[in-house]
């Protein structure tokens, strides 16, 4: 049986992070806490990359957004590898929501079935959060079935990690909201031939390898 590590990191903090709802739109870069934050995750992995399924990181991916690319960059850069883009790692697609601010879709009606029933939920002019799950689950399998017995990072965001996460919990859709992944976080899970495992959710950036869980 040959296992695959794979890793999530979120990326850093944006100067919108926590009030806006950026989604796809283009030209949102890190801030200086997010660079900082993306420096010290990469320095964590490539000290822990010893203890990973292989010996070493085998594959760093990243969402197309610039967020992601940047905070994979100082990754890839640690661990003597180059960036790879993975589109279903890609944000959902927020529709008529992009770039609305926070407090402003708090108020709506929808936003109580975005928290408590998001299967239910489809973006006004996007996609759902089922399609969102489906796109980044198949583009993990595709991903771990192109690294078998090996790790690999994937940078993302925030609620596609969530959702990917709820699926390997075997947790309903409408339960992914209970999970939080802050920016930069490291959320490890091991994807064998039987079922994956979830080993840690939201760290701050220390990964132990499969052999200490």
């Amino acid at each position: 049986m040959s296992s695959t590590l794979v890793l999530f990191v979120r990326h850093g903090r944006t100067p919108t992070t926590g009030t806006t709802l950026p989604g796809r739109a283009p030209g949102l870069h890190l801030s200086d806490e997010g660079i900082g934050q993306a420096a010290a995750v990469a320095t964590n992995l490539a000290a822990a990359a010893s203890t990973m399924p292989g010996g070493a990181v085998a594959a760093v991916y990243s969402s197309p957004m610039e967020r992601t690319r940047e905070t994979a960059a100082p990754i890839a850069r640690a661990l003597r590898l180059r960036v790879r883009t993975a589109p279903g790692l890609i944000e959902c697609d927020f529709g008529d929501w992009t770039g609305r601010r926070l407090k402003e879709l708090s108020r709506l009606k929808a936003w109580r079935s975005v928290q408590r029933q998001p299967s239910t939920f489809r973006f006004p002019g996007g996609e759902s959060f089922a399609e969102m799950q489906a796109r980044i689950t198949s583009q993990v399998a595709d991903l771990v079935a192109a690294h078998p017995g090996e790790t690999i990072v994937c940078v993302s965001h925030a609620d596609p990690i969530k959702v990917a996460l709820s699926s390997s919990l075997g947790s309903p859709l409408d339960m992914f909201q209970r999970l939080v992944i802050g920016p930069c976080s490291v959320s490890a899970v091991l994807h064998s031939d039987d079922h994956p495992v979830v080993l840690s959710l939201n760290g701050n950036g220390a990964v132990a390898g499969p052999a200490a869980s």
